[in-house]
């Protein structure tokens, strides 16, 4: 187990290192200059613009040459000091970015864990039963098929606009004071509500396949049909197969976590929920650099441990993983 750890932190680390660099790389590629941007949103005397950019350069520690603000930036990764965000000068970026991961983290592992389970779930019951199938199939398809934003819009149009049932912006009403009191919690959840419905029902219609698939492939493998000749139950064949079944979908989970991060961004962006993917949309669209290094390493960085805490767990539900690096396999 502990040689399993090890390359696995080895392959995160490097993962890591090169996840950092092109966040690095990528926002001083984008064209437009920012301090410009900036500096148009003040209202200053005539010939003191170029002052306040020369200040502003110095600031955000523009000045210096690139490979010493990359060695700066690795800095502030280490010392959670991102700078300051050129959008919503002055406020710091860590300051945004901890106010709004928590969003993030209400909305997607909610919308995460219960489609793989109902998904799964849902997969098996349509792999075993041919009259559900034939029905739950087409929805899966449509589902899986669905563009996020897509079907965040088509949720918020029937249950928010036509229905009036949710509200369709924001996280929380305007006249409301965040708070841990039962009015906001509940005014917190309608908002909620249909951005993580959007996420959950698109993801659910790609987790019911791949276990529907994986059931029939399992149903008519050879130890599924020798557990027949010797008499043992229907039950108990649909469990041996649900359970070898899962396996691959564990797998699954790891590589979609970061699809489900990106089909946030658009689903936050319909319901202008302000969770970091609206908020990295805003920053590119802004050309602010330390905003969207900053949001963009929070992303990073909840995609490798998501992963890595979903290696773990396939390492106890799998014992030849294990025993593959302990010499047994």
């Amino acid at each position: 187990m502990a040689r399993y750890l090890s390359k696995k932190i080895l392959i995160y680390a490097i993962t890591f290192f090169l996840a950092v660099t092109l966040n690095f790389v990528i926002p001083r590629m984008m064209p437009g200059d920012p301090i410009q941007s900036l500096v148009s949103r003040f209202q200053i005397m005539e010939g003191g613009s170029e002052i306040l950019e020369r200040q502003l350069i110095l600031l955000f520690n523009l000045d210096e040459p690139l490979i010493v603000q990359y060695f700066n930036y690795w800095k502030s990764i280490f010392t959670g000091d991102f700078g300051i965000s050129i959008m919503q000068f002055p406020r710091p970026v860590t300051e945004i970015i901890n106010k709004a991961i928590i969003y993030d983290i209400i909305l997607l592992v909610p919308a995460t864990i219960l489609s793989w389970i109902v998904g799964n779930k849902l997969g098996a019951f349509s792999g075993v039963n041919k009259k559900a199938d034939n029905v739950l199939m087409p929805i899966f398809y449509f589902l899986t098929s669905s563009p996020y934003f897509w079907l965040a819009g088509v949720v918020s149009f029937f249950l928010g606009v036509k229905l009036g049932l949710f509200p369709i912006s924001g996280a929380y009403s305007v006249s409301m004071v965040p708070g841990f009191n039962w009015p906001f919690i509940v005014d917190y959840f309608k908002h909620w509500f249909l951005p993580f419905l959007s996420i959950f029902l698109v993801e659910l219609g790609g987790w019911a396949i791949g276990m529907r698939n994986m059931i029939i492939y399992e149903r008519s493998s050879n130890y599924s049909r020798y557990m027949e000749a010797l008499g043992a139950s229907d039950k108990m064949i649909r469990k041996y197969g649900f359970r070898n079944g899962v396996l691959p979908q564990v797998t699954g989970l790891a590589l979609r976590i970061a699809g489900i991060i990106g089909g946030a961004i658009t689903v936050e962006t319909v319901f202008n929920y302000p969770g970091l993917g609206r908020m990295m949309l805003n920053s590119v669209l802004n050309q602010d650099y330390f905003l969207l290094q900053g949001i963009f390493l929070a992303v990073v960085v909840m995609a490798l441990v998501a992963n890595f805490l979903v290696d773990i767990v396939y390492m106890f539900i799998d014992p030849r993983v294990r025993h593959s690096f302990a010499g047994e396999v």
